[in-house]
């Protein structure tokens, strides 16, 4: 009887194992780039057809329980605009700032001005798992709604002051594309900025911006945030930009900076 019982606990821990082992899903890095950018757009697909906007602007997921959110549309019904590098990009209907605001004030975001974001930034790997592709391995970049409340201002994501540049320690650290997103970049110009709303003021995110890896750091050397690699990893950001400022002539970079 013990014999028996002891044959039983065996073959349960090697199932327990070998069930563990199935649910492990590995990733490996696909050796054609391409490959890659094919799963990000798959990816993104998915992503845009399974979640929505909420009164706030939040994205949220549909849920397959709860009848509430069935007349919600998908991010992919809100007319997305692809750029030429990737990037897509969501306006947000009635969040936007006022046309002509009061006092007058360039709304315009430009490419070396200092920002102040208020929203949420993740990172996602696009796997292509038995013929299905998706987002995997969410991990938070930027938290200022769940975490302090408080906007980001001048984030080295958008724009990377000459002075860290001249610190850099190495031929990479000493270039802006280490510290930049370039999707990001490009499709945070196509919203406008509010008028330098204060920190209380209550969020209304504006958009959604969604990097496939190509748009974002791809495989390319870049800054460690949070200490985390973002090799291969698409970005979604869902945002509101509080305010811009031009930015002081010191702070700008070298054009071989930028290079």
């Amino acid at each position: 009887m013990k014999k028996i019982f002891l044959y039983i606990l065996a073959g349960s821990l090697c199932f327990s194992a070998c069930k563990k082992d199935d649910d492990v899903s590995t990733y490996v890095e696909p050796e054609d780039i391409n490959t890659q950018n094919t799963y990000d757009d798959q990816a993104i697909k998915k992503f845009m057809d399974d979640n929505y906007l909420d009164a706030q602007g939040n994205i949220k997921a549909f849920s397959s329980t709860d009848t509430a959110d069935d007349n919600e549309k998908k991010l992919s019904e809100l007319s997305p605009v692809t750029l030429p590098s990737g990037a897509i990009y969501i306006v947000r209907n009635g969040a936007q700032p006022p046309v002509n605001p009061d006092p007058v004030y360039d709304q315009t975001i430009k490419t070396d001005d200092i920002i102040k974001f208020m929203g949420r930034a993740y990172s996602y790997l696009a796997v292509n798992s038995d013929g299905n592709t998706s987002f995997t391995s969410k991990a938070t970049f930027l938290n200022t709604i769940d975490g302090s409340g408080i906007p980001a201002i001048d984030p080295m994501f958008y724009y990377v002051k000459k002075s860290i540049l001249d610190a850099g320690t190495t031929d990479a650290a000493k270039k802006a594309k280490y510290y930049q997103i370039p999707g990001f970049r490009e499709a945070l110009q196509k919203f406008k900025a509010f008028n330098n709303l204060s920190s209380e003021t209550p969020y209304n995110l504006q958009g959604v911006i969604i990097l496939p890896s190509r748009a974002a750091f791809a495989r390319n050397p870049h800054y460690p945030y949070l200490n985390a690699s973002y090799r291969n990893k698409s970005f979604v950001f869902n945002f509101q930009i509080y305010g811009r400022d031009n930015r002081p002539d010191d702070q700008k970079q070298t054009s071989e900076q930028q290079q």
